[in-house]
């Protein structure tokens, strides 16, 4: 087996628990409104403008023996740079106050992934960051194809309005199979083990983002 598929089943039960979060459930059902929508893309933006610094942080921490990783993310880096846009013109075609949403706080759940990412970095193995990417990524390929379409028949809202659950998956699909040729390169069990760890926690933590996102009401 190699270490990405034993990536994929020793977190299936991690996953299955994220995806029985409520906001994801009501929106591959369609029965989310406008506000909701709102409020996902909101948190998305808080973690998402970290993605770059993160990779930097990353990338900074590797020693000279892993310079091949360290070019991994810089093309890593080159893929997201601006992507928190996306998301704030998502807001602004739905009818969300974008500048609203760049001033605010974060809900906890999102801060404390977003620490937990920078934690990992700089307390544990920084290689374990790639946890992270794995769960947002494939996350976000399940999401784009799912659910995306639903929300847009429900909501009523312009393509336009869907640019980061769009575009962003169908890039994650090249990213994942980036992602899965990296994961293979990996060859200290300590590294694999700090990945795995990570996506683990990672998933539980994404999870609570989207808890922390109650659906209240059906889609008008």
């Amino acid at each position: 087996m190699s270490f990405f598929e034993r990536l994929q089943q020793e977190t299936t039960s991690d996953r299955q628990r994220l995806y029985t979060a409520p906001l994801i459930r009501a929106a591959f059902a369609g029965q989310v409104n406008r506000d909701d929508y709102i409020a996902f893309l909101s948190q998305a933006y808080h973690h998402v403008r970290h993605t770059v610094p993160l990779m930097m942080a990353c990338g900074a921490r590797l020693g000279a023996e892993d310079e091949w990783l360290r070019e991994k993310i810089a093309h890593y880096i080159e893929e997201e740079i601006g992507h928190q846009e996306w998301i704030l013109d998502d807001i602004r075609e739905a009818g969300g106050d974008a500048e609203a949403v760049r001033n605010s706080r974060p809900h906890p759940e999102t801060e404390l992934m977003v620490a937990y990412a920078y934690d990992t970095i700089t307390r544990g193995n920084p290689v374990g960051f790639f946890g992270m990417v794995f769960v947002l990524e494939s996350t976000s390929i399940e999401l784009a194809s799912g659910a995306a379409s639903t929300l847009q028949g429900a909501l009523g809202l312009p393509k336009q309005a869907f640019t980061y659950l769009t575009t962003h998956g169908a890039v994650d699909v090249s990213h994942l199979d980036f992602f899965r040729k990296l994961v293979e390169q990996l060859r200290r069990d300590e590294d694999r083990d700090a990945v795995l760890h990570a996506a683990r926690m990672f998933f539980r933590l994404y999870g609570d983002v989207f808890r922390s996102i109650e659906p209240m009401r059906k889609a008008a």
